[in-house]
């Protein structure tokens, strides 16, 4: 497991607030998390006041809350606890790139909003996946940028797309730290850095249909673990911020 001495200031803070609902913690709350990782007070206050200016957090009578744009990112990590899905009935979702010029901002503002979309690039410009998610409005920076393309590929290609091997593996790995983690060798520093490694984790989930994934795949079982063990850990964070 990470080493527990190596999460900065920022990093805690950030876990913190994406972690709580509402996302808003008074600064002495947000002390007390960076001191469960040695984070001196002083730290912890000088890294919320660059926050602040960088436009990550608001700050208002004592009390942080994430800027707008971090809320758009826990509702991304709560939608990964419990994904908006539908039947699927082979279809897949293609974003071929077709505009001619763009910047190199743009370019990367893209790929975030793509991968974030929990579509893949096959090659340069070609995004897909299959159409099985729960879908709003596309955003104004694909559509703009893109020729969108209902379609059925010949081939799987998922094997090109995920390394659904690897993304296994992990969840594995993190479902033994959950069950290590409030036990008394670990406590709540371990259990906040599990966590938030948990929430990352699913993030990356690619969130495909059952016909697409390999026999015993853990997502649903490691959202079930990491719930029971949120509630858990939940309990006991509180009692010690409110010490």
């Amino acid at each position: 497991m990470e080493d527990r001495n190596a999460l900065s200031a920022r990093s805690a803070v950030l876990s913190a607030l994406l972690g709580s609902h509402p996302p808003r913690l008074p600064a002495r709350h947000l002390v007390r998390i960076g001191g469960l990782f040695g984070i001196a007070e002083g730290t912890v206050r000088v890294a919320l006041s660059r926050m602040v200016a960088a436009g990550d957090l608001v700050q208002e009578d004592g009390f942080y809350t994430l800027s707008e744009r971090l809320i758009e990112r826990q509702a991304r990590q709560d939608e990964s606890r419990d994904p908006h899905t539908r039947p699927w009935d082979g279809t897949w979702e293609v974003a071929v790139v077709t505009a001619e010029r763009r910047a190199p901002a743009d370019r990367a503002a893209f790929r975030h909003t793509m991968t974030a979309l929990r579509l893949a690039e096959l090659r340069e410009g070609a995004w897909l996946r299959p159409a099985n998610l729960v879908r709003g409005a596309w955003p104004e920076i694909v559509t703009a940028q893109c020729t969108l393309i209902d379609g059925r590929p010949h081939d799987d290609p998922t094997p090109l797309l995920w390394d659904l091997d690897g993304w296994a593996a992990e969840a594995h790995r993190l479902e033994h730290a959950l069950d290590h983690a409030l036990d008394h060798s670990g406590g709540l520093a371990e259990g906040f850095v599990v966590s938030a490694a948990v929430l990352r984790h699913l993030l990356a989930d690619p969130l495909l249909p059952d016909e697409l994934l390999p026999p015993g795949w853990p997502g649903a079982e490691l959202r079930v673990r990491y719930d029971a063990f949120d509630r858990r850990y939940r309990e006991v964070l509180n009692r010690h911020l409110g010490d």
